[in-house]
């Protein structure tokens, strides 16, 4: 075996275990066409990583480079999806202050909100509703940290919006 084979496998593995990541990423956002190709490159990497294997198992450094490549394969892939941060985000936030306007502020930020009324364990909180992109939330987060900090917040994924703003 070529002293380098190990660093191939290495490398291979890496790539197509990262474009595997985003190919589920890009599945579950609903954009088919994307993930299929993705899924062509992942697997062609894929083959000739499992082939450098399977023609090297006497080697240890060759499955320790195949094992390690999948491991720092997803560590990249999360890496990525992460920075892409595509898809979007429905978010509740219940603020029981009564004298922070939330959804006001929100709004003011730019953002669509759906303001109800509730009832919590203590008397009337204000319930916001938002779609937002999910690259948005980290900003959305610091946001309600700052105008209302003691605000119940919870984050779903969302498919894709229709209508209204994103219509």
């Amino acid at each position: 075996m070529e002293w380098y084979l190990p660093f191939l496998i290495f490398g291979a593995r890496i790539m197509d275990v990262s474009l595997g990541t985003l190919r589920v990423m890009f599945t579950v956002s609903g954009s088919r066409w994307i993930a299929a190709a993705l899924g062509f490159v992942e697997l062609t990497i894929w083959a000739l990583a499992v082939g450098g294997l399977v023609n090297n198992l006497s080697n240890p450094f060759a499955l320790v480079a195949y094992a390690g490549g999948f491991a720092t394969g997803t560590l990249v892939g999360l890496t990525i999806e992460n920075r892409l941060a595509l898809g979007f985000r429905t978010v509740q936030i219940v603020n029981a202050d009564s004298g922070v306007d939330l959804a006001s502020r929100l709004r003011e930020d730019g953002y669509r909100v759906t303001e109800l009324a509730g009832e919590g364990r203590s008397g009337p909180v204000e319930v916001s509703l938002l779609v937002i992109r999910r690259r948005q939330l980290n900003d959305l987060r610091r946001l309600i940290t700052e105008v209302a900090p003691n605000a119940f917040m919870t984050v779903e994924r969302a498919d894709r919006p229709a209508g209204g703003a994103f219509g």
